[in-house]
């Protein structure tokens, strides 16, 4: 029987892409309509709407204080970054499909900018923790931003540079944020989607460092 170190170790580890679980052609089965506005999440973008993927350890209070950012049209959470296709929440949680808990964010640009997206980010969880967050430990709960196309990536990378600057000031390690293009994202389970709506008294994990990310690409 393994120790708990060894659970661990092997949850906190990416797998490679041939030892990652099968998974399975069809995606999960959800409604695809958000519980707290009534917005579709599972849409076709509109031209006035951009989107980022960002895993911030637990996606459920991550996506709360998402929802809750004055310009984001609609959120979900799902999993991203890994191998295994259209995986469960058991399967992720085993740390054998190499996906990350992350939050879809639909925003619009003219209200709240990508830099603005991303200071929430920044500041609502710990960027410098590897493979967990708080007392979440596992390679689901790493820090990852995912873009949807190229012209994010230099903004995505100016402000990691700019609170990688802040946080250091403030004592604070290296950041281990994984920032990649988005290569397939997957919905979650309906019981995970706004799940701090459904559940007001559930586990949020949500905590920052207490240091403030400037924004702007001139910082």
């Amino acid at each position: 029987m393994p120790s708990n170190i060894e659970t661990i170790l092997k949850k906190s580890t990416i797998p490679a892409k041939a030892d990652a679980l099968p998974g399975r052609s069809a995606p999960l089965k959800i409604s695809g309509i958000h519980a707290v506005n009534n917005e579709p999440f599972v849409r076709t973008k509109n031209p006035n709407e951009s989107e980022i993927i960002l895993g911030m350890g637990c996606f459920w209070g991550a996506e709360r204080k998402l929802w809750n950012t004055p310009g984001v049209i609609v959120t979900s959470v799902g999993y991203a970054g890994g191998y295994t296709p259209n995986p469960t929440y058991e399967e992720v949680c085993s740390g054998q499909t190499g996906h990350s808990e992350v939050v879809q964010v639909v925003f619009n640009p003219s209200i709240i900018s990508l830099e603005g997206v991303l200071k929430v980010f920044w500041e609502n969880h710990d960027p410098t923790q590897g493979m967990r967050q708080g007392n979440d430990i596992g390679s689901q709960y790493r820090s990852v931003i995912y873009t949807t196309n190229d012209k994010d990536m230099p903004i995505v990378e100016a402000s990691k540079a700019a609170f990688q600057k802040e946080l250091l000031g403030a004592g604070h390690g290296m950041i281990t944020t994984e920032v990649e293009p988005l290569d397939t994202y997957y919905f979650a389970e309906e019981y995970h989607q706004q799940y701090l709506h459904k559940n007001p008294n559930g586990y949020c994990g949500l905590a920052g460092t207490g240091v403030s990310c400037p924004i702007g690409l001139g910082v």
